[in-house]
């Protein structure tokens, strides 16, 4: 009877399981767990048709077949005597009728003690002979040297720029892709020289929305829908508008065709700025 106890309970994990295949099957984590559940599955259909064989051919009703495997595993890691054999091992000496055992040590007691040695003598070597012992020191230099890393790359994907920490680059790179944005999407409303159509001149000393480069990239980044421009945060990186607003300012003095007149007020820049510049 135990052992169709024990044979109920692995169909029931069966039918659990196979619930589970089809919960996991609908998320986006498959591919990670379907190595699992296939080994899963596998031990499970090994364990029942050895439980079938030993059920039906050996009339194991009491399990014993199937415990004897255990017993014997458990035997060989614990060496315990059975208690029939006891008195073998018994002690001669006596303390208040408190007899003891010259049992033998668990090998899985030995196994932890010698294991434990030889751990510590390779990690010893490994840190404090080989190595340099600060295992903490390098692992905390080595987190900041990739954090420098992934800043790096987030600078140039532009991730820490905005109206408040954006500056004038000069680079003749980014100035190229600033006048190639610059004439993809600015031109119809400004002309290709920034000397205005719709939009106001942009070569000027007067701004509408005020100058700088914080000021142009807020009025690229969030638009002026009043007057009729777009947002473009949702078009150009952070990068690229710092690029073209870069380009547009170093339109500054230059003589377009047909210039707009003078709107808005004359840009004279703040003294905080160019003492930080």
């Amino acid at each position: 009877m135990k052992i169709k106890k024990f044979f109920n309970v692995i169909l029931l994990f069966q039918i659990i399981f196979l619930f589970q295949q089809n919960i996991f099957a609908a998320g986006e984590v498959l591919d990670k767990v379907m190595p699992i559940m296939l080994a899963i599955t596998i031990l499970v259909i090994a364990l029942t048709m050895w439980l079938s064989v030993v059920y039906s051919e050996k009339e194991d009703f009491d399990g014993k077949a199937f415990l004897e495997p255990f017993k014997k595993f458990t035997n060989m890691i614990t060496k315990s005597t059975p208690i029939e054999n006891e008195k073998d091992i018994l002690l001669d000496h006596d303390y208040d009728g408190i007899k003891e055992l010259d049992s033998k040590i668990p090998p899985w007691f030995s196994f932890l003690l010698y294991g434990t040695i030889v751990f510590a003598v390779i990690y010893m070597i490994r840190f404090h002979v080989i190595g340099s012992g600060n295992v903490q020191e390098e692992e905390y230099l080595e987190e900041i040297r990739q954090a420098q890393v992934e800043r790096q790359i987030l600078i140039k994907t532009g991730a820490f720029l905005n109206e408040e920490t954006v500056t004038v680059t000069s680079d003749a790179g980014a100035l190229s892709n600033g006048k190639d944005i610059f004439i993809k999407n600015c031109a119809a409303c400004h002309a290709n020289d920034g000397g205005g159509l719709v939009g106001p001149n942009l070569t000027d000393e007067y701004w509408i929305n005020g100058g700088g480069i914080k000021n142009v990239f807020k009025v690229i980044k969030y638009g002026v829908p009043a007057k009729g421009m777009i947002s473009w945060q949702t078009q150009l990186s952070p990068t690229q508008m710092q690029e073209v607003g870069s380009y547009i300012l170093s339109l500054q003095g230059t003589q377009p065709a047909n210039p707009k007149p003078i709107e808005g007020e004359k840009w004279v820049e703040p003294v905080e700025e160019e003492t930080k510049s």
